[in-house]
């Protein structure tokens, strides 16, 4: 009886999580401005998402490729952030570590909205013009944690000699950093650039606070006007399940992946 109220339990969790994801794509796949209102099959909207040919609704366009290029920059600057960063942690010795660790978990355990506040203050302390810059470097501020929790973990995992033997057989300590330990530390590093990356996707408190009055939009802040305005532009639709499949492709990758490597080590092992 209770594994068949654990399975009943998980089937109704994944209802209630997917289900708006599988009628927003279903839906997609109507010309009906109305959400809900089916009006027959059509792929019109992914047409017009595809071309851009959205009467009175260019700046969609334009907020998805703001969206994707504050993403993946910030992720970038993140990532190389994080990963300097989680190797000084990496040799701090105990109560050092510990502190800063623990200050590093701060922002992602702090609310979007207290973040996004004290950013915009800090900002306007230094008389900063908001705009792309300032979002981009909030950005990176509350990505950055990610990678370095990321990569940690594969600095604890590895051999600690192998970077002073580099040194030892006369590499420089930046020749050192390429060659021995990114190497090492690629993984994580490529999970701390997907965690920053979506985490930069997602944000809208910190993006809000941040982008100023000079008019620049991002996927969410385009969607948060688009409702006050008493509707979604029928577009969004076609866009969330491009972007929902996408997600679920890399996720796929990355596990598929992450299990042959397993697979393989075993195999060493044997």
């Amino acid at each position: 009886m209770k594994k068949i109220l654990a399975k009943v339990y998980i089937w109704i969790l994944l209802i209630i999580l997917y289900a708006p994801l599988v009628f927003i794509a279903v839906c997609s796949f109507t010309e009906s401005r109305v959400l809900g209102s089916w009006s027959g099959f059509s792929f019109k909207l992914y047409q017009n998402l595809l071309t851009g040919i959205m009467p009175g609704e260019a700046s969609l366009i334009d907020a998805v490729d703001n969206t994707l290029f504050i993403a993946l920059i910030s992720a970038v600057l993140s990532t190389l952030l994080g990963t300097v960063a989680a190797i000084g942690i990496y040799n701090l010795k105990g109560k050092y570590r510990k502190a800063v660790l623990f200050a590093n978990n701060i922002p992602m355990i702090n609310p979007d909205i207290i973040t996004g506040v004290s950013l915009f203050l800090l900002f306007v302390f230094l008389h900063f013009s908001q705009g792309m810059v300032t979002v981009i470097l909030a950005h990176v501020t509350f990505g950055t944690p990610y990678v370095v929790l990321s990569v940690m973990p594969r600095l604890q995992q590895m051999n600690p000699n192998i970077y002073e033997a580099a040194l030892d057989l006369g590499a420089t300590p930046f020749q050192a950093l390429r060659k021995v330990l990114i190497p090492e530390l690629r993984p994580g590093m490529a999970s701390g650039f997907i965690l920053a990356f979506t985490m930069s996707l997602d944000d809208f408190a910190v993006t809000f606070f941040t982008r100023g009055t000079v008019g620049l939009d991002t996927l969410s802040t385009y969607i948060y006007t688009d409702a006050r305005k008493g509707g979604l532009t029928p577009e969004l639709r076609p866009l969330m399940t491009i972007i929902f499949l996408v997600i679920l492709v890399l996720l796929l990758v990355i596990n598929i992946r992450k299990e042959k490597q397993a697979k393989k080590l075993q195999y060493i092992k044997k």
